[in-house]
This record gives structure tokens, C-alpha cells and sequence, in this order.
């Protein structure tokens, strides 16, 4: 038997290297990138001479993506840590104190720390003092030793010591519209230089530095990656080719990205999943789709402004005692209280160790899209405790393909034990890259007790629940091809409520005047629901439907009649205004008699005046004297 299962290696993490000292380690947890700007008089100039616009130059675009990136990370990466470094300067202020290197930074923050509100202020006008403060020249020219580039890769290193790389994805982006920038020197000098240059790169790769090269060019002259750059990231053969396109967009997702949640792939869980006959493998498990939310608010002293700690406690309902002890829990039982301790809880609870266990096998077909109940876990093979998994995993996966069939499995959650099925999924790659990765997808689905059925809302007793008609269903369904969405995705569509909150936190930490245009995606295309085809079709479907006596405004009339409990309130409104004209609800309140009223006489001035009436009667008194201005 060919135990080589996977020649391709689609199944193999980039992780399963077992002479890797880093395969046991967790992975990174939080991101230092160090941002190199090329800041030469050739990046000043203007992008297209044509343009009206003579402001954008290359500096310009690569300080407004650095800017709106450092925006979002606050968002994205609370914690990640960033550097900014300009290149061919005049001015100088490192720590190694090399020519031709400026590192941006404010009072009160290291040169790599994460970002601040103040650095992003700062940031945003540096264009403005630029040329005054920090300066613009060639760092590399005939005649001289001085290498820019050299020190600003140095500095970047140098930075990046901080932490360490089993636990931090440490990264320079360097944005220049430089291609070659030895191209001025000769002999030598250049090869000298050149090869010094790459050396220095090649350390901090060593450490475990990433370098990305985002370049900036011009309409009329292509950026060439393979002059210098692509030796300096090791680029060759398909990369090479690839890497001016994936550069670009690259470039534009950081000019547009949205104010979003990003959460990077981590493992949620390793779980050991059981076929047969003592045979088990390793599984990873992936949470693809999750709810993103604002985040927690912190409470803060109002004096000092410290954050504040929550702690609870649990108090005597009969004696006010501040219970020291853990306090346990009953469950009604014909009318007994069974008392049990949280362990025991707990201990009745677990049915099932955290395990997945394999029951069978069905047609796919059998799998409705209606049996999921929540967002599903992806699974990948995992070799780091069982050798062995990724190969009867791939047998398995390719089988599951071909014969159309998913695995029915029984998971030991401890709170919900859960059936679930394993629904196979085969890699789609798009343009040489991965659009979809091979592994199984983890359905959760419904017990018997979870189903409920839809005909329950419309049927009474002997009476058949509606159906439509076929005229019916055919005008519907030509209304669903005029408005059908092409190409849909919910990737397309962002939260409108996050995007607003987050607007207005950066509004308010950066002191803007104005809240940035907030686009909601989500809105209704009118224009294009106006279109006289569409238009034509929802008429008809309505015809269909309502026939023609339907008149629209008598059906609105109708649905604003009086329901039961709108008859009730009204009528009860009328009588608490007839009980509250017979006190002399001022007299009362001077003299102080309000006391002396029931709970339900003092509610017939409430109800009478349109004020909430909960309450215990202190607080109904209170609103009174409220009310009247006492």
C-alpha cells in the first residue's frame, strides 16, 4: 500500500516540520511592524504630470496608507507595536546614530510601542514640516560610501530586537519607488555595496524578520522588482511574476481598509477524534464565522480615572450576612429543592469526555441546510500527539469526495453533547493561490427536541394551513430572478453600527471637527429597485397575491385597529381620569397626605398625567411631587 497519500502536500501546515524548534511553541499572539519610507527627492515627485491634482506624489500616498493603517490597528490589533522610519533624509535621529535614517516617534512612547492617539495626530501634519524639520536628500550617490538603505534595514533590525520571534510576527514594509537603488554607482563600489545591502537583509531574516517591498510605481514607468528588490526579499520563478499584481492590491487594502474586528487563524482546540476499533487521530479545530462586537467597555473612577475591578458577592436573603462559604444550587423537584453543589453539577452534566466519536456514513443529500444550528468549526489533520493523522485523514477526506457521502459523529461538548457531521471539503485554488483549503467542515446539528414544526404558527384545528397557488409561486419566482443579487457575498457587506462606533471613537480620541463618511451597505438600491422590470414584477406578484379589489390605504386603515389589549389600556386610562378628578391632589401634597393614598390611588394621578406607575409607593410619591413641582 502507498502510504504517500499526498504528493501534492495540500494537507501539510506549514508547521509540520518536526526539526523545527519553534513546533511546540503557541503561536505568535501579537504582531511588531516597522514601516520604512523611502523619503528621497524622487518620492515628491508627482505620480502623473496630467493630473490637475500635483499634490499626490508617491510620499503622499505611502503617509496616507501608514496613516490609516495606524487608525485601524487600534481597531484590528490593540496590542500589536509599530515603528516609523524614513530613509534618505537629511536630518538624522536613530540610536545607532547613522546617517540618512530618521525614526518618527512622540514624547512619552518608545520607538516601538503600540500605537498612541497622539502619534496618529502628529503623524497625519508631518507633510506639512516635512522639508523643514526632517529633510530630503539621496543617501546613496557616486563618491561616497554612505549607504542609506544599508542603515535603514540596520535600524529596523534594531528595533525589532524587542520581544521575541516565538511570539511576535515581526515585519518591515518598506514603500519606495526606487527600483534600483545602486543603479548610480559603478565597479566595484556597486557590487560591494549591493552585496552588503542583501547580507544585512538576509540577517534579519535569519531572526526571524519578515521584509515585504511595497512598491510605488508610475503610470508610464513600471516598477522592475527584479533590478534589486527581488533578490533582497528572495523572490523567484512563479513569485516573481505574481508579485507586482498581489503588491498593488496589497497597496490598496491599506488605503481602504474598513474599521473591522480582524481575527487571525488560531487554533480554538485540539480534539481527538475516535473511528474505530481503538483507532483515533489528531484533529485541529478552526472557528471560521464569529460574532464581532465594540469590544468591553471599562469602568473607570470617577476621580482618579483608574480602572475600576468588579467583584461579587452573595448575601443572606433572611439575615444580610455576607456568605463566605461556595454556595450551592437547587433544582424544584415535586416540591422538594434537591440541593447540589456546583461540582456536582457540573459532574451530572458531563456526559461525554471532549472527544468526537464516528457513528457512520450518509448520502449527502440526506444533509440539509436547515440542520445547522450555529456557525461551524473547520478541522485539519494535527501530527504534533498522533503520527499518523494527516494520512487517515486524507484517506478519509478523499473517500468521503468521491463517494458523495458525509460522517455522522457524536461530540462531547460538556455543557450541549452535540451530533454533528463531517462534511468533506476539496481545496480550490484561484490564480495560483488558495481560495479554499482542503479539511472537513463540522455541522452541528439538531436533536429531535430542537425541530419544531413550521406548519404549527398556521394551522388551527381542521383547518389546512394556506398554500400558495401556482400562479402565485411562478410570479414570485419571477420576481426573485429581476432582483437577483449577482455575485453575492457577505464579505461585500460591513456592520454599519461598528463602522459608525468606531468612526466616532476615532473622531473623539483624534480631536476631528468631522466624523468620516460612514458608507452603509446595507441600504436598498432604489435606483435600481425603480427599474421598470422590476417595478412590473413586484406588481404582479402583488395581483397575484391581493387580486384586484386590493386597495393598499383601507388595508393599513385595518391594520390600525384597536387590538384587545389597546381596548383594555384605553379604558382603563378613562377611569383613572375619572377616579383622579375627584382628589384635591394639591391639598393632599401640602399637607403631606399623600401617604395616606393606597398604591392604586396614587397610580390614578400617574396614569392620568401619562407617568410610569412602577414602582414601590415611595417612588410613585416621589414622581407625584415631581410632577407637580413640590
Amino acid at each position: 500500500m502507498d502510504l504517500d497519500m499526498d504528493p501534492d502536500d495540500i494537507f501539510r501546515d506549514d508547521e509540520d516540520d518536526f526539526d523545527n524548534d519553534l513546533y511546540k511553541q503557541r503561536e505568535a499572539t501579537k504582531e511588531f511592524v516597522v514601516y520604512l519610507v523611502d523619503a528621497s527627492p524622487k518620492m515628491f515627485n508627482t505620480t502623473s504630470p496630467d493630473v490637475d491634482n500635483t499634490d499626490e506624489n508617491h510620499f503622499h500616498i505611502a503617509h496616507s496608507c501608514i496613516s490609516q493603517s495606524l487608525k485601524t490597528q487600534i481597531i484590528n490589533s490593540s496590542y500589536d507595536e509599530v515603528a516609523i522610519c524614513f530613509f534618505n533624509t537629511r536630518e538624522k535621529k536613530n540610536l545607532q546614530d547613522l546617517n540618512g535614517v530618521f525614526v518618527f516617534n512622540v514624547a512619552d512612547r518608545d520607538y516601538l510601542d503600540r500605537p498612541t492617539a497622539r502619534l496618529i495626530k502628529e503623524f497625519d501634519l508631518i507633510e506639512e514640516s516635512f522639508m523643514k524639520d526632517i529633510g530630503s536628500r539621496y543617501g546613496i550617490v557616486s563618491g561616497s560610501r554612505d549607504n542609506s538603505l544599508y542603515n535603514a534595514i540596520w535600524v529596523a533590525q534594531a528595533l525589532l530586537r524587542k520581544g521575541s520571534a516565538k511570539t511576535a510576527d515581526k515585519r518591515i514594509l518598506l514603500f519606495t519607488n526606487e527600483d534600483d537603488p545602486f543603479g548610480g554607482l559603478k565597479g566595484a563600489v556597486k557590487i560591494d555595496m549591493v552585496n552588503t545591502t542583501l547580507q544585512r537583509a538576509k540577517d534579519a531574516q535569519d531572526l526571524g524578520i519578515s521584509i515585504e517591498v511595497l512598491p510605488l510605481g508610475r503610470p508610464e514607468e513600471e516598477f522592475n522588482i527584479s533590478l534589486f528588490y527581488a533578490d533582497l526579499i528572495g523572490l523567484e520563478g512563479d513569485e516573481l511574476a505574481q508579485f507586482m499584481p498581489s503588491a498593488g492590491e496589497r497597496l490598496e487594502d491599506m488605503k481602504d481598509q474598513l474599521r473591522k474586528r480582524l481575527f487571525k487563524k488560531r487554533i480554538v482546540r485540539k480534539i481527538n477524534f475516535a473511528i474505530a476499533n481503538g483507532l483515533s487521530i489528531e484533529l485541529n479545530t478552526y472557528a471560521l464565522i464569529r460574532p464581532t462586537t465594540p469590544g468591553a467597555i471599562t469602568w473607570l473612577d470617577s476621580v482618579t480615572n483608574h480602572p475600576l475591578k468588579t467583584e461579587r458577592s452573595f448575601i443572606c436573603a433572611d439575615t444580610g450576612a455576607l456568605l463566605q462559604n461556595s454556595t450551592k444550587l437547587f433544582y424544584p423537584y415535586k416540591n422538594e429543592s434537591i440541593k447540589l453543589s456546583v461540582e456536582e453539577l457540573s459532574e451530572i452534566k458531563r456526559t461525554s469526555i471532549r472527544n468526537l466519536r464516528l457513528l457512520g456514513f450518509k448520502s449527502l443529500s440526506c444533509l440539509k441546510d436547515y440542520h445547522n444550528l450555529r456557525p461551524s468549526t473547520f478541522l485539519f489533520p494535527s501530527e504534533e500527539d498522533v503520527i499518523g493523522s494527516t494520512c487517515i485523514f486524507i484517506a478519509l477526506h478523499r473517500s468521503m469526495l468521491r463517494l458523495k457521502r458525509f460522517a455522522v459523529a457524536f461530540y462531547g461538548l460538556p455543557t450541549r453533547p452535540q451530533l454533528v457531521a463531517l462534511v468533506a471539503q476539496e481545496e480550490i485554488t484561484k490564480a495560483g493561490g488558495q481560495v479554499e483549503p482542503p479539511g472537513m467542515h463540522m455541522i452541528y446539528l439538531p436533536y429531535s427536541d430542537d425541530i419544531r414544526d413550521n406548519e404549527e404558527l398556521h394551522s388551527t384545528s381542521g383547518v389546512a394551513a394556506p398554500c400558495a397557488t401556482d400562479e402565485q409561486v411562478r410570479k414570485a419566482a419571477s420576481l426573485m430572478k429581476r432582483i437577483d443579487l449577482k455575485d453575492f457575498s457577505v464579505c461585500q457587506f460591513a456592520n454599519p453600527a461598528l463602522q459608525r462606533h468606531y468612526a466616532v471613537l476615532q473622531t473623539l480620541a483624534l480631536d476631528e471637527d468631522e466624523m468620516p463618511d460612514i458608507k452603509d451597505e446595507t441600504v436598498p438600491d432604489e435606483e435600481g429597485m425603480s427599474r421598470p422590470g422590476v417595478v412590473n414584477a413586484l406588481e404582479e406578484f402583488k395581483l397575484s397575491i391581493y387580486g384586484d379589489t386590493y386597495d393598499e390605504e383601507t388595508e393599513n386603515a385595518g391594520d390600525k385597529k384597536e387590538s384587545e389589549a389597546s381596548k383594555k389600556r384605553k379604558a382603563t386610562s378613562e377611569i383613572a381620569v375619572q377616579e383622579y378628578a375627584k382628589y384635591d391632589w394639591g391639598d393632599l401634597a401640602d399637607n403631606g397626605k399623600l401617604k395616606d393614598l393606597t398604591a392604586a390611588e396614587l397610580k390614578y394621578y400617574l396614569t392620568a398625567n401619562n407617568i410610569p406607575v412602577a414602582g414601590k409607593k415611595e417612588a410613585l410619591i416621589s414622581r407625584i411631587l415631581t410632577h407637580m413641582g413640590k
